[in-house]
């Protein structure tokens, strides 16, 4: 797991190697083990490197082929490279070194831009081919690796973060209002989209060729939920289960030390089971709690550890966590308000002071149905046909009237929301309970310049988009390759790399295997989300081996209590900050408007947490970024 980058000077000018040194320098968090760079007249290579696989100075990047006329900068993990290092060898290919990264130089050597179909990992890399003088960089299939991009014409400037690329000063800072238009909806900027102008994020399962100063980005891989595994349910989960080991399996091979972030939900917690299973000495679990009850999975993360003997470590997280938002700022480089970035950034701490590599339970819910919202939705469908529309949307402004307090849980607070969504459309009812500001909010929010710079543009259809792409023919599977494309890589993913990886922590997702994830997409939509239980076969493919107080039990996820903090400890910072002249001269929002939302989530009428939180890292993002510059 490493940090890379890299320049490109199309009118020939060479490139300044102090500014790759710079260029590297800002990843060093990513590879604190080694660096190095490579400067080759109009071409600059740089790379940080975290050793997990082959330690010796053999492995060092960039690494070339045996004429020096390939050149690679590498940054992730190849599970199969052994299998394919075998073959390569077999066709005359010679290895230097017992690194995964060499495996990917003779693979192209052999295949081309073919090489990508043959990976079983998560990567991003940039390979640099003297003998055309092309650049070719590629990301993996789901997203794991990042890798941006800036591209005038006349220089092509890359990094695993955009901090890298900043660091080239004829970049100029500047905010993409279309950008912070998507973000307000997604709560993280989507791909291609970085939130500075002219910089853009490689989409997962593409990659992009530059030659003869001619740019095309190609797709590799797509997911199809058909045709469908028509093998008995008893056997089906049998193979998961098998088929869930390998891919655990294959992501132990390690020259350092491991261990498994465990929520105490089903999936980190069947991933700590099969690698007990497998490995020889105590796996090593790290889990994080908070004080507030509702939030506090803690008692279920060491059910899972008592059963398993794990040697497992807690942290408790207390709101003056937030002091670590500059922090998170720096590190993810966009505005990002997925609010469980912060349990995730001290779980990472957590976990790297006693392992360099975690396995996690990633990729559960999205490869078998297991968000709440999707039962909701099938839910509501049903229920339609016995109570119209109409009659939910005449009795919505009494269930507003009543206040629920605190609790996001509370029955007031689901009945407000079910009486919101259920009036809408099956795709925009998902949107709806997914997504955060929306257009007819949005129109509230936005000063009239900002309104009419971004209109035109309704962020809902780039999730539309996606359900209309999916080769599906039912609602719960539409909405499932919506999630797999846009919400886990531009969502889920960004928060845990970026937060492992600010620890120098490497995180690896047996539940995102893609030949896994392939075969999940073909089980029937019926055996995951029956009735309203979601999860079904994996549940019972798990019944026995996890307890049933975990398998059976409500579905919290990695929350975050913010609704509590913002009536209470963080009141006076949300409104200070959200309010103060500073972040309402910036011209994007009424200030009247922010202020209702203040005061209606303070009140209790409605939960806000997450539009305020939106709003905050937006502003923290402008003072760290946009500001100082």
């Amino acid at each position: 797991m490493c940090g890379i980058c890299g320049k490109l000077s199309l009118n020939g000018e060479p490139v300044d190697e102090y500014l790759l040194q710079r260029m590297t320098s800002s990843l060093i968090h990513r590879g604190p083990d080694d660096s190095g760079i490579r400067v080759s007249e109009n071409v600059g290579l740089g790379h940080r490197r975290l050793s997990i696989i082959d330690l010796s100075p053999s492995a060092h990047q960039p690494m070339c082929n045996e004429d020096g006329t390939v050149w690679i900068v590498f940054n992730g993990e190849i599970y199969n490279f052994l299998d394919l290092r075998r073959d390569l060898m077999t066709n005359g290919h010679i290895f230097r070194s017992k690194s995964d990264t060499e495996t990917i130089i003779h693979l192209y050597e052999e295949y081309g831009t073919d090489c990508l179909q043959y990976l079983r990992g998560m990567f991003a890399f940039a390979l640099w081919d003297q003998r055309d003088r092309s650049l070719f960089l590629a990301r993996d299939r789901i997203g794991k690796k990042p890798l941006y991009y800036y591209f005038d014409g006349k220089t092509f400037i890359f990094g695993s973060e955009i901090k890298a690329i900043l660091e080239d000063q004829t970049v100029q800072r500047l905010p993409d209002h279309e950008a912070i238009h998507h973000y307000l909806t997604y709560q993280c900027v989507p791909s291609p989209w970085s939130a500075f102008k002219g910089i853009r994020k490689l989409r997962p399962a593409h990659y992009l060729v530059l030659r003869n100063g001619k740019m095309s980005i190609t797709r590799y891989w797509n997911i199809s939920y058909l045709p469908k595994i028509t093998t008995p349910e008893k056997d089906l989960r049998h193979e998961i289960l098998e088929r869930l080991k390998e891919a655990v399996r294959l992501r132990l091979v390690s020259d350092v030390p491991l261990g498994a972030f465990l929520s105490g939900g089903i999936d980190s917690s069947a991933v700590v089971a099969l690698m007990s299973g497998v490995m020889r000495v105590p796996v090593k679990t790290f889990s994080i709690g908070f004080r507030e009850e509702a939030y506090n999975e803690l008692k279920f993360a060491r059910m899972v550890a008592d059963r398993y003997k794990t040697d497992h470590t807690e942290f408790m997280v207390e709101p003056d966590a937030v002091d670590i938002l500059p922090k998170l700022v720096w590190h993810y480089n966009e505005p990002f308000a997925d609010p469980s970035s912060i349990p995730t950034y001290y779980v990472a701490k957590l976990a790297r002071e006693h392992v360099t590599v975690i396995l996690n339970g990633d990729g559960g819910d999205e490869n078998f149905a297991g968000y709440g919202r999707y039962a909701l939705n099938a839910f509501s469908e049903k229920v339609r046909k016995v109570f119209p529309a109409s009659l939910v949307k005449a009795l919505r402004p009494l269930f507003m009237l009543l206040p629920h307090g605190g609790n996001p849980n509370s029955i007031i607070w689901r009945l407000k929301r079910f009486s919101q969504t259920y009036v809408r459309s099956p795709e925009r009812r998902n949107a709806d309970m997914l997504l955060h500001f929306m257009a007819e909010m949005k129109n509230e929010l936005y000063t009239e310049a900002f309104r009419e710079e971004v209109s035109g543009t309704d962020s809902f259809d780039l999730l539309l988009k996606k359900f209309r792409e999916a080769g599906a023919d039912n609602l719960l599977e539409r909405t499932l390759y919506s999630d797999v494309m846009m919400y886990l890589p531009d969502a889920l993913l960004v928060k845990v790399d970026v937060a492992s990886m600010a620890h120098a922590l490497e995180a690896r997702s047996p539940f995102l295997d893609h030949e896994f994830m392939e075969f999940a997409a073909r089980i029937p939509a019926s055996l995951k989300l029956k009735g309203t239980t979601t999860k079904h076969i994996l549940k019972e493919a798990l019944r026995g081996i996890l307890p049933d107080e975990v398998l059976f039990r409500e579905k919290m996820g990695f929350g975050v209590p913010l609704d509590y903090w913002f009536r209470n400890e963080l009141k006076e910072m949300a409104y200070d900050t959200l309010l103060g002249d500073r972040a309402t001269g910036r011209g994007y929002f009424r200030r009247d408007y922010v202020r209702k939302i203040l005061d209606e989530h303070v009140s209790g009428r409605w939960n806000w947490q997450y539009h305020i939180f939106d709003l905050l890292m937006l502003e923290l993002w402008h003072r760290e970024f946009i500001d100082a510059r």
